[in-house]
Formats: structure tokens, C-alpha cells, sequence
């Protein structure tokens, strides 16, 4: 059977690694502490970045400290 989902409020950190793991978004790396993204989890990641660049350029920011 497989495993079911940590709860959220619960374990936070665990949840969220159980939440990539069953998505497949990331495996652990080979260092401790490290997680290697899979390409459908890195797409995530820039489109993330994508809308937060697009949001603090139309608030008036240069997405630098300071600007």
C-alpha cells in the first residue's frame, strides 16, 4: 500500500518532502541535506520565478536588494 501523506499540520517539513516525493518533483541529492530537481519540479521553479519577477517589476522594483 502506498504511503500515505504526512499530516501538514503535524510534521510541516515532513509533509512537504513527502509532497515532492509523491509528485516526483525532486529526488534527494547525493549530500546530505540536498535535493536534485527533476525537470517537471524545475518548471515549476521558473515559472515561480517567472511571476514573482513579474510582480515586483509592475510594483515598481528592479527584483535587486535596494531597488
Amino acid at each position: 500500500m502506498a504511503r500515505v501523506l504526512t499530516p501538514r499540520a503535524e510534521d510541516f517539513p515532513r509533509w512537504y518532502q513527502d509532497v515532492v516525493a509523491k509528485a516526483e518533483l525532486a529526488d534527494n541529492g547525493p549530500v546530505r541535506g540536498t535535493m536534485v530537481i527533476r525537470p517537471t519540479g524545475y518548471a515549476i521553479w521558473e515559472r515561480m520565478q517567472s511571476e514573482m519577477d513579474d510582480r515586483i517589476k509592475a510594483a515598481g522594483g528592479t527584483g535587486r536588494p535596494g531597488g
